[in-house]
């Protein structure tokens, strides 16, 4: 371009970038994918509107089995069948296996808004384990009677290494008399002077009222509730038949029995029945 004295004006071109703050062409596009990509990402982790017990009113129940108490926080909305189901993870107890009650048997297809179940509610539950199922359709008359099938099978306890070493030591001064051939009631006082398997001396407490049995010794005494004995087994001394030695079992298996010798033969089946759940009140 020409300057009115005809000389020639020169022109310089200035940078014409940007500010780094600006946005260059075509960041914008850019900006907006980005951020559509990010609300995206985030839409991702919102719900997808499932009914989880997170998003539920919750209530906190005491759940009572099997004389054991438990807590558990559930939805409200959920129903009598979810409800079995979380009684389940919790005790073991099959759905199918129980009898939930609240207020009458808790209906499966309610749910517990509609049953009306209040915060802090208590839940009773009525129900046996397979395992349970099976031990009451073994009582003890039937293992006993088991137990004496096969000891009839066998070279009386008595003659065995194990007992003679106990019974060698001969009848104990100061053992309580004994009837052969009679039944008698238990004493009221405690049967003592007898020995256990270690040849140490031993008497035996029935303490009724208390549903135990005391098996007492010098060192210690033994309170053995009633129902955790799962079978008595005695047999008579092979000459001196008015006494019997008798065990206790007080485990799972006979390893666990509690040996006990020179037991008056007329109280033997009144310990019998009495420890074996046939009670004697007298």
């Amino acid at each position: 371009m020409a300057t009115q004295d005809g000389s020639a004006e020169v022109i310089m071109e200035s940078d014409t970038r940007p500010n780094d703050g600006e946005p260059l062409e075509g960041d914008s596009e850019n900006a907006s994918q980005t951020d559509s990509g990010n609300a995206t990402t985030q839409d991702s982790s919102i719900s997808n509107g499932d009914d989880t017990d997170e998003q539920q009113e919750m209530v906190d129940l005491k759940i009572i089995w099997n004389k054991n108490k438990y807590d558990l926080k559930i939805g409200i909305d959920n129903t009598g069948a979810k409800l079995k189901e979380k009684i389940h993870s919790l005790t073991g107890l099959p759905p199918t296996m129980q009898k939930v009650m609240y207020k009458g048997l808790l209906p499966e297809d309610k749910t517990l808004r509609e049953i009306k179940v209040t915060n802090g509610a208590k839940i009773m539950v009525v129900g046996s384990t397979m395992n349970d199922v099976l031990a009451v359709n073994t009582p003890k008359e039937v293992i006993q009677q088991e137990v004496k099938a096969e000891e009839n099978k066998k070279e009386p306890l008595c003659r065995q290494k194990q007992h003679r070493k106990v019974l060698d030591k001969g009848k104990p001064e100061d053992i309580m008399p004994a009837i052969k051939g009679t039944k008698e009631r238990l004493p009221t006082v405690p049967l003592s002077g007898m020995f256990n398997k270690s040849g140490g001396k031993v008497r035996l407490t029935f303490k009724l009222e208390q549903d135990q049995l005391w098996i007492g010794t010098k060192e210690r005494t033994e309170k053995v509730p009633m129902g955790s004995i799962k079978n008595v087994v005695s047999e008579p001394i092979e000459g001196h038949e008015d006494y019997h030695m008798m065990a206790f079992q007080l485990g799972p298996t006979e390893a666990s029995q509690y040996w006990v010798y020179w037991v008056p033969a007329q109280f033997v089946d009144a310990i019998k029945d009495t420890v074996l759940g046939k009670w004697q009140y007298f």
